[in-house]
């Protein structure tokens, strides 16, 4: 099985009511809701990682003001027996707070996104979004101190 560790970063921006989110195909091609940010390349620090993906996702750039905490998912990928090995991925994502402060909002092109825009930090719930967003919203709202919830400390 192929081991694979990815480095990647995020920010959360919320203004008004309203965080700024990133739209991505999912794996069966059904657009879904992400939080801007993405791969750190190597050599890269993660907090220029952020302001670069954050950029290239939604055309705003960004002051970060905070890291929130860090978050670390395992996954295990069959693969398909003949091209894609089975797979043990470990995403390591690390989320930050930003503030705005340039930039116009646009859609990325020929990225992994499609569109980008605001949306009522009530209606996230409702749509069709990936799990980091939930992540990321609760240590937002709680920030704890250690940055990550005590359910899942060691």
């Amino acid at each position: 099985m192929r081991e694979k560790l990815r480095v990647a970063a995020y920010a959360v921006c919320v203004r008004d009511g309203q965080i700024l989110l990133a739209r991505s195909p999912a794996d069966d091609g059904t657009p879904e809701w992400v939080l801007p940010g993405g791969g750190m390349e190597h050599g890269e620090d993660p907090y220029d990682t952020v302001r670069r993906e954050l950029f290239e996702e939604t055309g705003y750039r960004i002051e970060v003001t905070g890291l929130l905490g860090i978050d670390s998912l395992r996954q295990h990928f069959p693969g398909d027996g003949l091209l894609r090995p089975a797979t043990d991925h470990h995403g390591v994502r690390i989320i930050y707070t930003g503030e705005i402060v340039g930039g116009e909002l646009r859609n990325e092109v020929n990225g992994s996104t499609d569109l980008a825009a605001w949306q009522d930090l009530d209606a996230v719930p409702g749509l069709r979004h990936i799990r980091l967003i939930d992540v990321a919203l609760r240590l937002w709202r709680e920030r704890p101190a250690a940055g990550r919830f005590a359910e899942e400390q060691s």
